[in-house]
């Protein structure tokens, strides 16, 4: 059953300007300088940026102006651009909107998808142009083994380890909890996405949360409180607050904040084609923010949206 995202959608005002026909207002807080999204992804056309074959969905355009657009409408002047699944494992697009936004002087870095056995020499020219991980995607593909899961985080965390990269997965609490030992054990970061995908109406006690927290409080785990509105069951996000405490409460040096822009998911109802491009989710990332600032103290906004992400992927000259 397809889980549908949680959010409004409000209409335009006066003076505003819409990115991708979609929204986005000013947080109600003052967002810090030196703010960092940590999860957004770019797409260009599929006949420049040829999608992967084993795809789940094909996505429309999201290019770097659009992408500069919305940063700017809601404060952020940082950003980490992930691969997404339909890209595989052809990194071009993502490498080519870093050089086009260090060409603008626009601070960015980005995480990668790599096949197994990638030249150290490859590596170190994805380094060169700021990649500063590789992810493990299971969730897209519904890879649930934890023994294979296992294998491709270990294969990934020696690929980083040399460089000084993270990996980052995203993947289920059910089989982040079948992977502690690996995770407790890995030479590199291990940041999660979109909060384990843990779901605030299950409660603390939900099964697998208990090992994420301990992963966080031991420090061995990074997690994003990213994407809300995957996983609240309240426009404003207020029975997510729980959840989000818990993990800011566990460590909160090991805590990041993402937009998931621009949006990509499944319509309840609607049969995915990757014949078709998938029309996009017009969330407010500015309303979106604004969930995370009510979760927060000002001091721990100033940790997680800046001095977190500028250690974690060497932003300032990192």
């Amino acid at each position: 059953m397809i889980r549908p995202y949680t959010h409004v959608v409000r209409p335009a005002r006066a003076g505003e300007t819409p990115v991708l026909g979609i929204w986005h207002s000013r947080p109600a807080f003052a967002v810090p300088a030196g703010a960092c999204d940590c999860h957004v992804h770019v797409f260009g056309t599929p006949e420049a940026y040829p999608l992967a074959t084993d795809r789940a969905f094909s996505p429309g355009l999201a290019r770097v102006d659009d992408l500069l657009a919305m940063h700017r409408l809601i404060g952020i002047q940082r950003r980490v651009i992930i691969q997404a699944s339909p890209q595989g494992t052809d990194n071009r697009g993502v490498l080519d909107a870093l050089a086009d936004l260090r060409a603008r002087q626009e601070e960015a870095r980005a995480v990668a998808v790599v096949t197994e056995g990638t030249s150290r020499a490859d590596l170190e020219a994805l380094h060169e142009a700021g990649v500063r991980g590789l992810r493990v995607n299971l969730q897209s593909y519904g890879m649930t083994d934890p023994v294979v899961a296992a294998r491709r985080l270990r294969q990934a965390a020696a690929m980083a380890e040399p460089l000084g990269w993270h990996v980052q997965i995203y993947t289920t609490l059910a089989v982040l909890h079948a992977l502690q030992d690996t995770a407790g054990a890995l030479p590199v970061p291990l940041v999660v996405d979109h909060f384990g995908l843990a779901l605030p109406g299950a409660g603390l006690g939900q099964p697998g949360l208990d090992t994420l927290l301990r992963l966080v409080r031991d420090g061995r785990a990074w997690v994003k409180l990213s994407a809300p509105y995957r996983i609240v069951d309240q426009a404003d996000g207020r029975d997510g607050e729980p959840l989000a405490r818990a993990l800011i409460d566990a460590n909160v040096e090991r805590m990041l904040w993402g937009t998931d822009w621009p949006h990509t998911g499944p319509w309840p109802g609607v049969a995915r084609d990757v014949r078709r491009i998938e029309p996009f989710h017009a969330i407010d990332d500015g309303a979106q923010l604004d969930i995370f600032g009510r979760w927060t103290t000002e001091a721990e906004r100033q940790r997680i949206l800046v001095e977190n992400p500028a250690r974690l992927y060497g932003f300032g000259g990192g």
